[in-house]
């Protein structure tokens, strides 16, 4: 896990979907390298931004562009103007974000920040062509059995007991997911968890125009589908560790986590 790609830009590289139209319009060879960009803001709210991703791609595609050659030429004037030395260095290579982090495959988008009123993180699985902002972390190379793990109730009471703060809203940290300790699951249970896991993609897939800040928020019974398959995904990952369901609490849940991670750690 990792953050995200970082741009430090002062804006240039990235396009609102209104940009990202026009400049296609005009030029539709650009269309290879605009890219659709998500912080922890577009991933909650749905909210679309795009930016120019130009990491492999050869000069001679773009160079001829004059609104990208402005926006280079933009970046590289607010890059030159940082007082950190290292991202004044960077000027010189305006087409490129200042830190590359993007994964090579599918991957999971935890947003940093999400709200203490949500029972789950809204977490993504997103397509390596989509770029991720340094705003959310990353689990590369990841599978639906690691989003189905991610996405239940006993990642997500661990997540509140170890992640920090963000005035009242849970703050996600590479270390949340690194000192998470992973049940030892058989095939069945293994290949149980990923069916759940895909029954909550295909869940948030049946209300297109809703966001993941509609869905997980305190109205989530407004959308049964994804209830549901929640309850059901909770279920696979608590017999996977062999958790009682029905009497462990939530606290108890974390003192035996607890424990697996004492274990981990001595050994």
């Amino acid at each position: 896990m990792s953050k995200g790609s970082q741009p430090t830009d002062g804006g240039f590289l990235l396009l609102s979907a209104e940009e990202r139209d026009n400049l296609i319009s005009k030029f539709p060879e650009t269309d290879t390298f605009i890219k659709r960009f998500v912080g922890s803001r577009d991933l909650i709210n749905n909210e679309v931004r795009y930016c120019l991703w130009l990491k492999g791609v050869s000069p001679a595609k773009y160079r001829h562009i004059q609104p990208i050659a402005e926006r280079l030429e933009q970046c590289a004037a607010s890059r030159s103007k940082s007082p950190t030395a290292s991202v004044r260095k960077d000027a010189a290579t305006p087409m490129l974000f200042t830190q590359i982090r993007q994964p090579e495959s599918n991957y999971l988008a935890v947003p940093e920040v999400s709200s203490q009123n949500r029972r789950y993180i809204p977490i993504g699985f997103l397509p390596k062509d989509v770029i991720a902002s340094d705003s959310v972390v990353l689990v590369n190379n990841a599978t639906l059995y690691d989003f189905g793990i991610l996405c239940s109730n006993v990642h997500n009471a661990w997540m509140r007991t170890i992640a920090g703060r963000l005035k009242n809203d849970y703050r996600y940290a590479p270390s949340v997911y690194y000192n998470f300790p992973f049940p030892k699951v058989n095939d069945q249970q293994k290949e149980r968890i990923v069916k759940t896991a895909q029954m909550i993609l295909d869940a948030r897939n049946m209300y297109p125009e809703n966001s993941l800040a509609d869905m997980y928020g305190q109205t989530m019974y407004l959308y049964p589908e994804l209830s549901n398959a929640h309850k059901e995904n909770d279920r696979a990952v608590m017999q996977a560790y062999e958790f009682n369901i029905k009497e462990m609490s939530e606290a108890d849940c974390v003192a035996e986590l607890m424990k697996m991670y004492q274990d981990l750690v001595s050994k």
